[in-house]
């Protein structure tokens, strides 16, 4: 069976901090430099963004910004409020592509996933209690609850276009995975259609359209954000030559020139602060 998130989760960290659980009165406002997962456990909340509409949530449910979007959270005032929050890393600054073609925001009502019944219970047990631990034990948790999460928004085919829909179709789901897991294979057009069972020329015009762009150009940028991740861990630059499928250090320069503008060299100073 394709693992559709094994090379992703290899290649960028996934994490989450529970930063308040419990009531909530007023109003609050979540702007830090992050994503966000809320549950609401009991109650209603209005929530409200300049980048989306209004929402009204009066059930439990997940609340989730996959990245940075400014939002208030406002408390309705007829019952308390019981709400677990979490800030969230996908790697989305890092170039992650998942990260990337998430919603801006999804609202999913918890009695549709039954999945995460047990799951939930162990996280607000912890999070309501004071046991050695609590916090590492919470935060464990809640990175479980996103993977559910990133599941639940690929099997639900969440867009038309794009990486996630292209994870959504179960014959590009195979090359997209195959892809992210072994990115200094040697791949090719006539390998990849292979994957998918298709013709060369179907499965490209079908990775093109769902995708949006050729599997030669997805497989390259794939190659290059994975180096560009190696890169920031300190691995040298000929090392990560190999790993990622180009044959020398300059190989991998002319790559990085070609969709970058610079060396590694000169890339990973500048992501570096003085």
């Amino acid at each position: 069976m394709t693992d559709r998130l094994a090379g992703l989760l290899r290649h960028y960290v996934l994490r989450a901090r529970v930063f308040h659980s419990g009531s909530l009165c007023g109003s609050k406002l979540y702007d830090e430099d992050s994503g966000y997962i809320h549950l609401l456990r009991a109650g209603a909340v209005d929530v409200s963004s300049p980048a989306h509409g209004p929402l009204r949530l009066e059930r439990p449910s997940l609340l989730f910004y996959p990245r940075p979007t400014p939002h208030r959270i406002d408390a309705d005032d007829d019952a308390p409020v019981d709400l677990l929050c979490a800030m969230v890393e996908l790697g989305s600054a890092a170039g992650n592509p998942l990260a990337q073609a998430l919603p801006l925001v999804s609202v999913l009502d918890l009695c549709e996933l039954p999945q995460l019944t047990n799951l939930l219970e162990m996280l607000f047990d912890e999070a309501g209690g004071n046991h050695c631990g609590r916090q590492a034990a919470i935060d464990r948790l809640c990175e479980l609850v996103l993977i559910h999460l990133l599941r639940e928004l690929m099997d639900r085919g969440s867009a038309s276009a794009g990486l996630l829909a292209g994870l959504a179709e179960p014959r590009l789901a195979r090359t997209l995975s195959a892809i992210h897991d072994a990115p200094g294979q040697p791949w090719s057009l006539t390998s990849l259609a292979s994957l998918a069972g298709m013709s060369r020329a179907r499965f490209a015009s079908a990775f093109r359209d769902q995708i949006g762009c050729t599997p030669g150009h997805y497989l390259a940028h794939w190659r290059i954000q994975v180096a560009c991740n190696l890169l920031r861990r300190g691995r040298p630059v000929g090392h990560i030559a190999d790993e990622v499928g180009y044959g020398s250090a300059q190989a991998l320069a002319r790559a990085f020139r070609t969709h970058l503008g610079c060396s590694p060299l000169v890339w990973l100073r500048r992501q570096t602060p003085d």
